[in-house]
């Protein structure tokens, strides 16, 4: 699912637009629910299932599934807070394994950029806070794979079903 802003990645929830509201109901029925969390202002690759296996292996922090993401940032980051995102930093109490980090693109003005982010583990708005760690919050921000699983040129609120290569490769984790 390309997850546009603006939906709860849950279930269900009574008061608010939710990811499973843009798949057809059939897929309740058989237990679809959504892979980790993406926050409600995120925007990107969701994954959906009903293999309660498969999702541990995509989320645990210890299958060390690699999760990509496209940010455009307030400001520029220096050389310095690039490495201090690189050796992981201190949210919420505790450190986070690193990261990659790279600049893919800068405004002229200097304002934003744009920058290509790897993390391995899943933690709550977990980009966004180490990127407020470093003095450049996030502006908007996009996942666009999860381990070899990509976006592509899905359109924003739909869906599509695995390839065989790509089930091929879940089944390998």
């Amino acid at each position: 699912l390309n997850k546009p802003a603006g939906y709860l990645t849950a279930a269900d929830d009574p008061r608010q637009k939710t990811v499973m509201d843009l798949i057809p109901a059939r897929y309740r029925r058989f237990g679809v629910m959504p892979v980790g969390r993406l926050d409600k202002d995120t925007e990107g690759l969701l994954l959906l299932t009903n293999d309660g296996e498969l999702t541990y292996k995509l989320t645990h922090p210890k299958h060390d599934v690699e999760k990509t993401y496209i940010a455009k940032l307030y400001g520029v980051p220096d050389e310095g807070a690039l490495q201090k995102f690189r050796r992981g930093v201190v949210i919420d109490g505790r450190k986070t394994k690193p990261a990659k980090i790279q600049i893919l693109e800068r405004e002229k003005d200097g304002r934003f950029c744009t920058a290509e982010i790897v993390i391995h583990e899943g933690r709550n708005r977990q980009v966004r806070k180490m990127c407020e760690s470093i003095k450049h919050p996030v502006a908007q921000l996009q996942r666009v794979a999860t381990g070899e699983l990509t976006l592509g040129d899905l359109p924003k609120g739909k869906y599509r079903h695995l390839t065989e290569k790509e089930i091929r490769y879940l089944k390998r984790l």
